[in-house]
């Protein structure tokens, strides 16, 4: 009994046949599995597994060529090799692929011999090449890292006896775990569980959006920003639109097709903060405001400092919902640096009134510019009197 585990190719196409064949050519290498279209092709990508190899039938500059590669490399997909089965080539065609990425063209109708040489090809050594050819990651300098966890070991070894007072403390007052973790969003953008002694009753979460209007970075655009009529509400974009065509920049995401110049405006419309800050927030306990203006409830991300998931000192680790926000070249920037449990923007601002989203940004980009491992003793001395300052931020 044959158990070898087929890799999978998803197969974009209306072409039934076509499935077929590419199936006895490979009958023992691969799964072939049919997609009308992206959409499904996405859904299932979410909820199952990774292919192999994705190949594409229909224009290059179709919903199903192009604009779909760009969206499956936006959501992380970009290891996995793309390829377009074309009706016909052209020289600017070719350029244009290249400089898109695509893995590999074949002109309809493929002959066997091209597919029996290219396909494995191209699904072994695609993933190698693109791995490559990618930017460098962020790596922390080697005396930042031993001073991190150096200094990191020692205060969680101190520290046991008050974290122990204060997980019984919190478990006193409300029911719920003593550690609380979200997911943030570091250096690279690189996602992990950034950790905290609980500070809010437990659901928290879930009842942000009815406080949204009480958050410190709001901006006055937002506030005063007329609401949108549901009837006025496209599907395409002014430039489809004109053009009298379907999207030819669809983004697939949450179950549905949208065009992503007109997702777009719409985000752009909205002007919401990237940051979220409530002051008074009515759903922390008596125990957690304690613990928060005293910064104790920052002490399990020490945790996560030797671990090297972060630094002590550098820009703050952001919730996903704050960090999709920044992606443009102007703020960027601050993810180039290492995350910190304390760093420029809280020694600079913490404590003296309000601060604006700009600011807070502005103040990232600064300490990613000029970060070094003398400033950071600087900053962590400078940290001292911020954890007792006055008010509740």
């Amino acid at each position: 009994m044959n158990t070898t585990v087929l890799k999978r190719i998803a197969l974009i196409t209306n072409d039934q046949s076509l499935v077929e064949r590419i199936q006895h050519l490979f009958v023992d290498q691969f799964d072939v599995e049919r997609f009308a279209n992206g959409m499904p092709l996405h859904q299932a990508m979410q909820d199952r597994s990774i292919y192999a190899a994705i190949l594409s039938e229909g224009d290059l500059l179709g919903t199903n060529g192009i604009p779909l590669h760009r969206t499956l490399s936006k959501l992380g997909y970009d290891q996995i090799p793309f390829i377009m089965l074309l009706q016909k080539i052209g020289e600017e065609q070719r350029k244009m692929a290249m400089e898109e990425r695509i893995a590999e063209i074949f002109e309809l109708p493929i002959s066997d011999q091209a597919l029996k040489t290219r396909l494995p090809y191209v699904v072994d050594h695609f993933a190698k090449s693109s791995a490559a050819s990618k930017t460098p990651e962020y790596h922390l300098p080697l005396i930042k890292r031993v001073f991190d966890m150096f200094f990191s070991g020692m205060a969680l070894l101190m520290l046991s006896p008050l974290f122990l007072i204060l997980a019984i403390l919190i478990r006193l007052e409300s029911r719920g775990p003593v550690f609380y973790y979200s997911l943030r969003v570091g250096t690279g953008y690189r996602v992990f569980k950034f950790y905290k002694f609980r500070s809010m009753f437990t659901g928290a979460d879930a009842k942000l959006k009815e406080l949204s209007h009480l958050n410190q970075y709001t901006t006055a655009k937002a506030q005063t920003a007329p609401a949108q009529d549901a009837s006025a509400v496209r599907e395409i974009c002014e430039l489809c639109e004109q053009a009298g065509t379907s999207c030819q920049s669809p983004l697939y995401a949450d179950g549905k097709v949208i065009c992503e110049r007109l997702h777009q405006e719409q985000q752009r419309s909205k002007a919401d903060a990237a940051f979220i800050k409530i002051k008074n927030d009515p759903r922390i306990t008596k125990v957690g405001n304690f613990i928060r203006n005293t910064s104790m409830d920052e002490l399990p991300q020490l945790w996560n400092v030797f671990i090297g998931d972060m630094s002590i000192v550098g820009n703050r680790p952001l919730p996903l919902y704050e960090a999709e926000k920044i992606t443009t070249d102007r703020y960027a920037l601050r993810f180039m640096a290492p995350a910190g449990i304390t760093g420029l923007w809280q020694v600079e601002k913490r404590g003296r009134g309000e601060m604006s989203e700009d600011e807070r940004l502005s103040l990232d980009n600064d300490y990613a510019k000029n970060h070094s491992f003398g400033n950071d003793i600087k900053l962590i001395l400078r940290t001292i009197p911020a954890l007792f300052q006055s008010g509740n931020v």
